[in-house]
């Protein structure tokens, strides 16, 4: 599974890369924190499926990195998705790179 750090994100997220960016966590936890990007919960993973491109790299967040790394496998294994990236660590790690320093 391809992964990137909460540095790296930001770099891209910095430098206007074209890439996609989901949040796979419970509107709430979103509404509560979030970096940007596409709000997508996990349990609605399927029925949104045509908003997940192929064509671009897609970056899929969580609390943890654990959510996000389920969706990404069940996407790869169904959908045959090659262009997946998990934040490692989630909203967690992104917390303690930004904000506990």
């Amino acid at each position: 599974m391809n992964t990137i750090t909460p540095i790296q994100l930001q770099e891209k997220i910095n430098d206007k890369e074209d890439f996609i960016l989901i949040d796979v966590r419970e509107e709430f936890e979103h509404t509560d924190f979030n970096i940007g990007g596409l709000l997508i919960p996990m349990n609605t993973i399927f029925e949104n499926i045509a908003a997940i491109p192929k064509n671009k790299p897609v970056v899929l967040y969580c609390a943890k990195g654990i959510r996000s790394a389920m969706v990404i496998q069940r996407l790869e294994e169904k959908y045959d998705y090659t262009n997946l990236i998990n934040l490692s660590g989630g909203m967690y790690s992104w917390k303690s790179v930004f904000f506990c320093k």
